[in-house]
């Protein structure tokens, strides 16, 4: 009796004793599920955003080089003008004036070039006879030469005071629109030491340009660009990169330039000035095999999977820094795949080999009422269940 009851007791201890390590058993380790993303073809593109002024591509700033007052203006602003037009004048009379006395003393002086000159050839007749001595001789020829110095100055000066009197017409230099107006009538311009601006007037308002700061790193000419301004928020303009001038700006240790985007203006909604918040297309592919970054880092917990009945078929490691990785699940296996990729952005990475369209890979792995894993946390390093473990590292585990 006493060894019947030994026995069901220990039986009851062994049975209690395996339910214990399967419930256990199975909490600790837990089931484990996958994070999967296929391979797909996909668009990628990279945008630059950056803020620029819309310009004409063509400006021309219209002054005078004669100092006056403004007697007529005959445009105004966005009055549309053509080469040669009359746009103002100034006052004439002062320039009159001094034309009519230079041309004054240009008679004079032709007259006492003539006469000097008639007096010299007589002169030099009687010289050569031994008629006349050589001081006489010489005097004649000094002034002769005086006055033709005298006459050829005074046709020089009457040539400089009838191009000032020309400066009192002003004409447009193009043909465009005039943006800007300085003066009005009666006002007096000064042109001492640089041309006053009367108008500006820009060549072709149909074709614009932006001009927008970028970061070095951004640039690059025949990009496309895309951008809009506030005054047409729901319009997307087009344009396109069209040059990188050469002179650096830096501020605050960031190096940017100035960059040119073209921007047709066929309906004439843009306008000189206009800010525009520009996106530059720096990266733009079609139709290629993408994954997400993420996969790259994704590395199973051995032990977990194969209590799962999870397959691992890792590759051979060669213990080389550009060697990437993915996972890929078929069914209730793990296999591991090299891939060679191309270029990247913070969603998608183009992959060039290794891979199929459809192919299932593995981005992260998570226990039930556990965090996923298989991709590093904060604070933690990426290590590898094939690669060995550091010296202790297995004695600690055991404990």
């Amino acid at each position: 009796m006493k060894k019947g009851k030994l026995i069901t007791i220990g039986g009851a201890i062994v049975v209690l004793a395996l339910c214990g390590y399967f419930f256990m058993g199975t909490s600790s380790k837990g089931k484990i599920s996958f994070q999967t993303e296929k391979v797909t073809r996909n668009s990628m593109t990279d945008v630059v955003v950056a803020t620029g002024t819309v310009e004409p591509v063509t400006k021309v700033d219209v002054g005078t080089q004669v100092s006056g007052i403004i007697d007529r203006i005959y445009v105004d602003y966005n009055s549309v003008v053509k080469k040669g037009q009359l746009i103002a004048e100034m006052d004439k009379v002062t320039l009159q004036a001094e034309l009519e006395s230079q041309e004054a003393q240009l008679a004079n002086a032709k007259a006492e070039y003539e006469y000097q000159q008639k007096n010299y050839a007589r002169s030099k007749v009687l010289f050569e006879k031994q008629l006349i001595s050589d001081s006489d001789y010489e005097e004649a020829t000094y002034n002769y030469e005086k006055a033709k110095s005298a006459y050829e100055k005074s046709k020089a000066d009457i040539v400089k005071v009838r191009r000032n009197l020309g400066y009192a017409v002003i004409t447009s230099p193009i043909d465009g629109v005039v943006i800007s107006r300085e003066v009005e009538e009666g006002q007096t311009v000064a042109a001492g030491f640089e041309t006053p601006t009367l108008f500006t007037i820009a060549k072709d308002l149909t074709e614009m340009q932006v001009i927008a700061d970028v970061d070095e790193a951004d640039i690059g000419e025949g990009q496309r660009v895309t951008f809009t301004v506030d005054a047409y928020r729901n319009d997307a303009f087009e344009g396109v990169v069209t040059q990188v001038r050469l002179e650096a700006t830096v501020e605050s240790n960031v190096v940017t330039y100035e960059v040119v985007i073209s921007a047709p203006n066929p309906d004439l909604k843009l306008k000189p000035g206009l800010t525009a918040t520009v996106s530059i297309y720096t990266l733009e592919k079609n139709n290629v095999l993408t994954i997400p970054p993420k996969a790259l880092k994704f590395m199973p917990d051995q032990a977990l999977a194969e209590a799962n009945g999870i397959v691992l078929k890792p590759i051979h490691v060669d213990n080389s820094a550009l060697q990437k990785t993915v996972w890929v699940k078929n069914g209730q296996t793990l296999e591991e795949k090299e891939v060679q990729t191309a270029t990247a952005t913070t969603s998608l990475l183009e992959i060039t080999g290794g891979l199929a369209e459809g192919d299932e890979i593995v981005v992260a792995m998570e226990q039930s009422g556990k965090k996923a894993m298989g991709t590093p946390q904060p604070g933690e390093t990426e290590s590898s269940p094939f690669m060995p473990k550091p010296p202790g590292q297995d004695k600690k585990s055991k404990k």
